[in-house]
């Protein structure tokens, strides 16, 4: 168990109802009660106690991480699994999580390892691992990037950390899979060690990110903006979920906010939901409902929008925004045909991080 990184001790009284994230009631104006600042829930943690992740815990007055050398699950995938399609396409990514997360998606996917920690107080030991280690094997199988992916890698900052200074060292180029609600202070101790990020946008209106996800839509847009000033390559991910984010409105919105702050050239996958987790209310997203997502983020002026899970081949397929050659096909997760990063018809460059 290692101390956090990213809190500082709390003299303040916090009550129920406060705006302080995920606060406590008891002992809150004691000197052992910290505050965490890794992401936008600023918990203010009571001795014993764990933050909204609950991986992050207050012991005897320091806050320490649960999960600094604790990998739930780690294994090779295609990098259009995360899914990056402009970020060296058609090779592979070494993918690594740990548990916890600082949402509480009802949908989530992966809850076993993201919610397990909160949902039931235990944590569970992963296995131990270095960072150098981690850097290492991807060196050694020619494994040009590391992705922090499966859980929220927010909650596993410091393994992230880590990992990215070393794999500086050995020309590895590291990538998020993140909601994007880390703290501001924490993104900005990222910059220059993180080259790429496939960040949710799971909806356009804050009631659905605080009711839904325990979540906040405001960090996430902040930081998208952020991440884009600090020059990592972005892409932009949609679970379109039926009756909570899937009209036409929400879903233009969202293209419109990517073109106007990110750029037309940063790709959005528009993905189906399944039920899962908690939300076994609903039934699959209709494949129609992704084709018209696709259509709609094109006709906001977005030059690459990817359908996923019910796709058509020309959903997932990179065409040029100038001419409409296809310049990549893919298959699933398999890319089908190369690209050097410039349309062969036409010469126009094609947006992306090329190999």
């Amino acid at each position: 168990m290692r101390t956090a990184l990213f809190w500082e001790p709390w003299q303040g009284k916090t009550a129920a109802g406060s705006t302080a994230g995920h606060t406590v009631t008891h002992n809150a104006g004691n000197n052992s009660c910290v505050r965490c600042t890794l992401c936008f829930h600023a918990c203010v943690i009571a001795e014993g106690r764990a933050g909204f992740c609950g991986v992050r815990v207050n012991r005897g007055g320091m806050l320490y991480t649960l999960v600094d050398d604790n990998v739930a699950s780690m294994g090779l995938d295609p990098v259009e699994k995360k899914p990056l399609f402009h970020f060296l396409p058609g090779t592979q990514t070494l993918s690594l999580g740990t548990y916890g997360c600082n949402f509480a998606c009802t949908f989530c996917q992966n809850a076993r390892i993201s919610r397990s920690p909160a949902d039931t107080g235990r944590f569970y030991k992963g296995d131990p691992v270095t960072a150098r280690r981690i850097v290492d094997y991807a060196k050694e199988r020619h494994i040009p990037s590391i992705s922090c992916t499966y859980n929220e890698p927010t909650v596993f900052y410091e393994l992230v950390h880590d990992i990215a200074l070393e794999a500086s060292k050995a020309g590895r180029r590291i990538i998020l899979v993140s909601n994007g609600a880390m703290s501001a202070a924490a993104l900005a101790s990222l910059k220059g060690l993180v080259h790429a990020a496939n960040i949710d946008l799971k909806a356009f209106h804050k009631d659905f990110y605080s009711r839904i996800c325990s979540g906040s839509l405001t960090a996430v847009l902040d930081n998208l903006v952020r991440m884009k000033a600090m020059g990592i390559w972005l892409e932009v991910t949609t679970l379109v979920i039926p009756g909570l984010n899937d009209s036409e409105q929400e879903l233009s919105s969202i293209a419109g906010f990517i073109r106007d702050n990110l750029g037309p050239e940063t790709p959005w996958h528009v993905s189906a939901f399944f039920p899962c987790y908690k939300m076994q209310d609903r039934g699959p997203t209709p494949p129609s409902l992704i084709h018209r997502a696709c259509e709609l983020g094109r006709a906001q002026g977005l030059h690459y929008v990817y359908g996923g899970n019910v796709s058509r081949p020309e959903d997932e397929a990179t065409f040029c925004p100038s001419c409409h050659t296809p310049c990549i096909s893919r298959q699933g997760f398999r890319v089908l045909s190369a690209c050097t990063g410039v349309c062969p018809s036409c010469g126009t460059p094609i947006a992306g991080v090329w190999a």
